[in-house]
């Protein structure tokens, strides 16, 4: 072995001579230094090569003797650097490494360590004191440093060359190498040389054994480091040179200020091993203390760090926390809070420790005084929470809740009782809560108020579960802060404290009014709702069935909770005062006891349904939303498909409660809106079950007749009753169904000759039937009934004749929702004449959508149109536009539900008013559109133009404004209200054609009405068509709106040629 290792050292030898060689030829024999550096850079760099494809073969062979070799050929370059390239000085600064820290190793001799120290600092920093005027290179000065903690790493390996370091004659040097390292730390220009300067300040605190010597040191590099790991400045730098900076500040104050080296300062003796400190003067009382102050400070600047996110600096910091805390636990006493407080913070609950790793908890257990120290920090944590949560900047809030969370970890595990923490606790939580809320930039849109409100049934009939959107602190850039919260009230305590935080903040809750009842009421919500959870995940593992039950309290606090969440509800009925988002707290909490409870919440559906779906009306919309997912969620865990089933099987506890205010007179748009939801909600379903609820709505417009709003908002209800049963499948039975009758008037069939051949047959057929029978030529059969009218009459007591006819059949009952809609049209009448417009709109819709669903039941419906029709025909001659739109509207579905039975009705009222009105509308809406065409034309001057149409007399002309009286409205002027009104008169006079059986005078002006539009209005055509289609074909052929025909081509006749052509 022995043997092939000094061959190895032979070869190795062999490859390093001739090259050592010729670099001692140019270095020292070379006439000209600059014409020989670069043959020599290259010799150096082969140099390096073959040293470091030995180190990769094996590094042994290197011993102190070839360092020795090597090094003489180096040292002539070394000697003249200043007349050398850079690159070559940084290449031999590479071999100098190599040689230093595989070949001499600890036996490198002081004066040469010495020597190569001040070289080094040399080429780093230059002459001591003077300004480097030619800075070196950043991967030179790299390299030099890297030398130099190899350098400090081999001196002071050695007990001699850690003593020669601080010698006498030495510490200048030591001193400006120190100096250096630490203007690299805060000021190197690459974080490359910021790390190997880290690496050469451990190397010098681990090299210079002598305490005095090291505490004369630190000052300065405390003070560097500090100015390093300060922020926000240290923010800039890479997170390796930070934990390297961590890591040197925490080992030069172990070395320094570890209680295992000043315990004979802080005992005010002097032990054996201090005496050369003592004699110095440097170890005393007083240095310790004024060193501690000023550590102190610098640990204040250092550990703000602790808010800082990279995980490896945090955990960098920690670990100084830690070892100052355990290694200087009495020398640095007054920097424990400090350090203590940014252990906690720092700590990392996610990632579990080794167990042979040291934490502050295994801290805590060994000194008892970290224990109140710790419960200090969490009690200022909690007092200053309020103060915090009015912070502008999120990330604190969030840090603050975050480093209750550690608190609250570490409370629970060194099993900290304090009664004065827990009352602090709950006020701080409610005024950090408070303040919050009154902080959240709340969106003014969900507050606004809303007239007319729309309930989304695709949303309401939703089978699948909503979760709420959260209504406090619910803005985005405020969601971390609201988790961070709710992840702290999960975790604050035992079951039984998060029971007793409750307690007090519900009790708080009851008292309280505004922005801190909301805070209170959501707390509690959330405690009680962990404490809840926190048992559930307990009972999976074990039975405390025979133990005192602690969720027995929570599930008191809850009842307590929920009847107070029911008192709101109940309330808000009889007030508007309260805060909307104190209500959909209610509503999130009873949704939390439907979800606990399932079926089995189905008794207290009582008690909270008709006030939840009071909500439906409100005039906020996250309000409204609420509602709506309380009610999917409550039908969905009390067991029905959805929310219209809901309703139904309780519909009997709803129409109580909205019947209830309305006989009593405890009448609020909430009652009605409340009603009017659910019959949208549920559909025609409901209505059967409203017969004394509309007889309560009957009863208040009586007695509220007088309040137009009101009357209105009662109408709103009977009108979304009507439209729902309209479309009901149980309105009419179905032999009523089957007996509807359609009042539209079809056009004649057209009498060819086949159908006079079959009349002339049929007519012959019985001439010779009746003369063959009185020939009497046909025999009748034997007859098989007995003649009615042949016998005889009987005049037997007890016995009644035969009736000639059927007996009438009494008429079919009507159904419960037939009967609603008949009530509720035959009231129509008496409101029809109320003094506001939008309620006499209303009315008049109501009628056109109940009248097609009542008229198959003509016997009730007839009795109706009779009741109603004085009081809707005279809305015609409304003053408000739009009213009468409607009215024409009604009127046509009337005509089309009743048919001929308004032929004298509408005949009487033609002549009285209607006929001259409709010709009132339509010279109106004439007017306002040939006004504007008049203007238009005439700087045209085209007043004389004539537009020929064919008539009867042949080609005619007539003026433009003769020729077509009314055209189709174009631009703007079809918007116009007068527009708008002859559009709904021309449709109710379609309809009066369609379905009712007129005379033909009327027939005749409503022809002359329609005329200008029977070209472009193909429904008013064939109406008219319908009834007399040749009038219709006249008129049209009068003005020009026909095609002229051709002249038929028959032999031997001459046809007339009627066209004039």
């Amino acid at each position: 072995m022995a043997s092939d290792h000094s061959a190895a050292r032979n070869e190795f030898f062999k490859e390093l001579k001739p090259r050592c060689v010729a670099i001692i030829n140019l270095a020292v024999r070379a006439p000209d230094k600059k014409v020989s550096a670069k043959e020599l850079l290259n010799l150096v760099e082969d140099l390096y090569s073959v040293l470091d494809r030995q180190l990769n073969a094996d590094a042994s062979v290197l011993d102190e003797k070839l360092a020795e070799y090597v090094f003489f050929p180096l040292s002539n370059i070394l000697r003249n650097q200043q007349e050398y390239p850079v690159r070559l000085i940084e290449l031999t600064i590479k071999c100098l490494r190599v040689l230093i820290q595989y070949g001499w190793k600890a036996k490198i001799s002081q004066d040469l360590s010495q020597q190569l120290l001040i070289f080094l600092t040399f080429i780093i920093g230059g002459v001591p004191g003077q300004k480097r005027k030619d800075p070196i290179p950043e991967e030179t000065e790299l390299e030099s440093f890297a030398t130099l903690t190899v350098l400090i790493k081999v001196t002071g390996s050695s007990p001699a060359g850690a003593a020669a370091l601080v010698q006498e004659n030495a510490v200048p040097a030591l001193g400006h190498a120190v100096s250096l390292v630490l203007d690299a730390i805060t000021d190197g220009r690459t974080p490359d040389i910021r790390l190997e300067a880290l690496r050469t300040l451990d190397s010098l605190v681990i090299a210079i054994r002598d305490q005095a010597a090291l505490a004369t040191f630190l000052p300065g590099i405390v003070s560097s480091l500090s100015q390093l790991l300060t922020p926000p400045a240290a923010l800039k730098n890479q997170r390796r040179v930070l934990v390297g900076g961590i890591n040197a500040l925490r080992d030069i104050l172990t070395k320094v200020l570890g209680d295992l080296k000043v315990m004979g300062i802080i005992r005010g003796q002097t032990s054996k091993g201090d005496e050369r400190g003592s004699e110095s003067g440097v170890l005393t009382p007083p240095w310790l203390k004024a060193t501690t102050a000023k550590i102190k400070l610098a640990l204040a600047n250092v550990l703000k760090l602790r808010n800082a996110d990279p995980v490896d600096v945090r955990s960098a910091l920690e670990r100084l926390c830690i070892t100052l805390l355990d290694e200087c636990h009495q020398s640095l006493a007054e920097c424990t809070f400090i350090l203590v407080e940014s252990a906690m913070i720092l700590a990392d609950d996610e990632n579990k420790k080794s167990v042979l790793e040291t934490s502050l908890i295994d801290l805590a257990r060994i000194y008892p005084e970290l224990g109140d120290t710790i419960k200090t920090a969490i009690y200022n944590w909690v007092t200053s929470l309020p103060r915090l949560m009015q912070s502008s900047d999120d990330r604190i809030k969030q840090q603050a809740i975050r480093n209750l969370i550690k608190g609250q970890h570490f409370i629970t595990t060194l099993q900290i009782d304090s009664s004065t923490l827990d009352d602090s606790l709950a006020t701080s939580l409610r005024d950090s809560a408070t303040t919050l809320v009154l902080s959240s930039k709340s969106s003014h849109m969900s507050e606004l108020l809303s007239n007319n409100i729309e309930l989304n049934m695709d949303v309401a009939r939703r089978d699948q579960l909503n979760t709420f959107p959260p209504i406090l602190i619910a803005q985005e850039t405020e969601r971390p802060t609201r988790t961070a919260l709710l992840d702290f009230l999960s975790k604050v305590g035992s079951v039984s404290q998060q029971t007793k935080l409750a307690d007090d903040l519900l009790n708080y809750a009851r008292e309280s009014t505004g922005p801190s009842q909301i805070a209170s009421y959501w707390l509690t919500f959330e405690l009680v709702k962990a404490s809840l959870s926190q048992h559930s995940d307990l009972d999976d593992f074990l039975d405390l069935s025979s133990a005192a039950d602690p969720s027995d309290e929570s599930e008191s606090i809850f009842q307590e909770l929920y009847s107070f969440s029911v008192a709101v509800l109940d309330s808000q009925v009889e007030t508007d005062d309260i805060d909307w988002r104190l209500q959909a707290q209610t509503l999130e909490i009873t949704t939390f006891a439907a979800s606990r409870l399932k079926e089995s919440f189905r008794p207290e559906l009582i008690d909270v349904l008709y006030p939840i779906t009071t909500f439906l009306g409100s005039g906020v919309p996250k309000l409204r939303d609420h509602a709506i997912i309380c009610l999917n969620s409550i039908a969905s865990s009390c067991g029905y498909k959805n929310v219209t089933d809901l309703i139904i099987d309780n519909v009997d506890y709803m129409v109580n409660s909205v019947s209830l205010r309305l006989n009593t007179f405890d009448i609020s748009p909430a009652s009605t809106q409340v009603l009017r939801m659910m019959v949208k909600l549920t559909g025609p379903q409901l209505i059967p079950y409203l017969d004394d609820v509309i007889a309560s709505i009957f009863a208040a417009l009586d007695n509220y007749h007088g309040y137009p709003l009101f009357v209105e908002s009662l109408f709103s209800v009977l009108t979304e009753v009507v439209q729902q049963g309209s479309q009901s499948d149980h309105l009419l039975l179905e032999a009523v169904k089957s007996s509807a009758k359609d009042h539209r008037k079809n056009l004649q069939p057209v009498i060819s000759l086949e159908d006079i051949n079959s009349t002339l047959s049929s007519r012959i057929e019985r001439r010779d039937k009746r003369r063959l029978e009185e020939l009497g030529e046909i025999t009748e059969p034997h007859p098989k009934h007995p003649w009615k009218g042949k016998e005889p009459a009987r005049d037997v007591p007890g016995e009644e004749d035969e009736p000639s006819a059927e007996v009438e059949k009494p008429p079919p009952p009507k159904t419960p929702t037939f009967k609603i809609l008949a009530r509720i049209t035959d009231l129509t009448q008496h409101y029809l004449t109320s003094p506001t417009p939008t309620l006499r709109k209303s009315l008049l819709d109501l009628l056109a959508t109940v009248c097609p669903a009542l008229s198959p039941d003509e016997e009730a419906f007839l009795p109706l149109v009779n009741s109603i029709w004085p009081v809707l025909v005279e809305r015609l001659y409304d003053s408000e536009p739009f009213v009468v739109t409607s009215a024409c509207k009604a009127l046509a579905a009337l005509c089309q539900s009743a048919g001929d039975f308004l032929n004298t009705r509408i005949k009487t009222e033609w002549w009285d008013n209607l006929g001259n009105w409709c010709r009132k509308v339509k010279a109106d809406a004439t007017h306002s559109v040939s006004k504007k065409r008049v203007q238009t034309r005439s700087n045209k001057q085209d007043h004389g133009l004539l537009i020929p149409i064919r008539s009867r007399n042949g080609i005619e002309g007539k003026e433009p404004s003769k020729a077509v009286e009314v055209s189709s409205n174009s631009g703007l002027g079809k918007f116009t209200q007068v527009a708008q009104v002859w559009e709904a008169v021309q449709e109710l006079l379609v309809a009066v054609v369609s379905f009712v059986q007129i005379d033909d005078d009327v027939f005749d002006q409503i022809l002359l009405l329609l005329a200008d539009t029977l070209e472009t209005n193909t429904e008013a055509r064939a109406a008219l068509e319908a009834v007399d289609p040749d009038a219709v074909w006249l008129l049209m052929c009068e003005r020009g709106m026909v095609e002229p025909m051709e002249k038929p081509v028959l032999a031997g006749v001459t046809f007339v040629d009627v066209w004039g052509g």
